[in-house]
């Protein structure tokens, strides 16, 4: 597979900005593998599209951990946090943009001087340690002052109504900076309904970082530097996934975080274990798929490692195809855009 292969035209207009009035009101773009064919649909319509399935999602909560401040000298800086550096601490590693650079030593005033924070130690690419100082509990204050961190391609600031729709509804465990955007179309009526379909469904725990929407840009996909996530795959879904295998059932991944987790869990013999992890899984063609037999996804950027996922679950010709369609028929693009179902072929 080459780089290019990653590539795609797509006008700037079919970028959502921000979402629909109603999240299942997306279209669903069916691509089927087996079929070879790729069908237009509404998102409603998915629990009719397979037979009755065990639904995995991801339930990580995505926090407000863009903040915005100034340097003692009054300087403008702006902070994301990534995860906390140490248990127990209110030290964190952040990625940090400042006109001027970083030194060790910094004193910052972060959300209107409700947060300040002391730069412990300048890091490479960009990312910092910092220790934060509140009056009250500091994640208190980072929930109610942070500002949700919309995506780069999403060119208007964060508002309030962005803290409930770049969220799941299913969202329980906080620790991401960018949301398993598959999810996003779930409604609880969407739930409900793939119950009464005969669906079950079940939860993994993959907190996405901001390394999600960085290119490729490697001269060979071999060579890239993935990122790393932390995730958590709990002995419940485990039993599920089993007792799913033991009737027949197929397992649908919602979004690409799923199916990072359930890839990066597997044993020697391809069953999912247990536990608390990281990875650094890139997926990419020809990748031997253990768990997952359809996935439902929203679109990915160019040269990203998510289109590189899709392409070894689809097949690279057939995602192309469907992305030259999608935007063709005008489907709307990224976190805030419409939905794909690939089904893919039964084991």
């Amino acid at each position: 597979m080459r780089i290019s292969d990653l590539d795609y035209d797509l006008p700037e207009e079919l970028i959502a900005q921000a979402p629909l009035a109603k999240r299942d009101a997306s279209r669903l773009l069916l691509v089927d593998v087996a079929a070879d064919a790729v069908e237009d649909h509404i998102f409603t319509e998915l629990p009719g599209l397979l037979p009755p399935s065990l639904f995995v999602f991801n339930d990580t909560r995505v926090f407000p951990a863009r903040l915005l401040g100034h340097k003692a000298t009054g300087g403008r800086v702006e902070l994301l946090l990534l995860r906390k550096a140490a248990e127990g601490t209110d030290r964190w590693l952040a990625m940090g943009r400042s006109s001027k650079g970083w030194r060790a030593g910094m004193e910052l005033s972060l959300c209107e001087a409700r947060l300040s924070a002391r730069v412990v130690r300048v890091l490479d690419h960009g990312q910092l340690e910092v220790d934060l100082r509140a009056e009250s509990d500091v994640y208190a204050v980072i929930e109610a002052a942070g500002t949700v961190p919309l995506p780069p391609y999403i060119r208007r600031p964060a508002d309030d109504a962005d803290r409930a729709r770049y969220q799941t509804v299913y969202a329980k465990k906080p620790g991401a900076v960018a949301a398993p955007t598959a999810g996003l179309h779930f409604t609880e009526g969407t739930l409900s309904a793939l119950e009464e379909a005969g669906h079950r469904t079940a939860y993994v725990t993959l907190h996405v970082g901001p390394g999600t929407f960085r290119p490729v840009q490697a001269p060979a996909l071999h060579q890239h530097d993935m990122h790393e996530e932390a995730y958590e795959v709990p002995k419940a879904t485990v039993a599920a996934i089993g007792h799913a295998r033991k009737e027949g059932r197929p397992i649908v991944a919602v979004g690409t975080t799923v199916v990072r987790t359930l890839e990066s869990s597997v044993d020697a013999e391809g069953d999912p274990v247990s536990g608390i992890g990281t990875t650094r899984l890139f997926i990419r063609p020809p990748h031997p798929f253990h768990v997952v037999d359809h996935l439902v996804t929203n679109f990915h950027l160019p040269r990203s490692t998510l289109l590189a996922l899709v392409m070894a679950f689809a097949g690279v010709d057939l995602t192309r195809r469907a992305y030259r369609e999608a935007a063709e028929r005008r489907y709307r693009f990224y976190s805030y855009g419409d939905a794909m179902l690939i089904r893919g072929r039964t084991r």
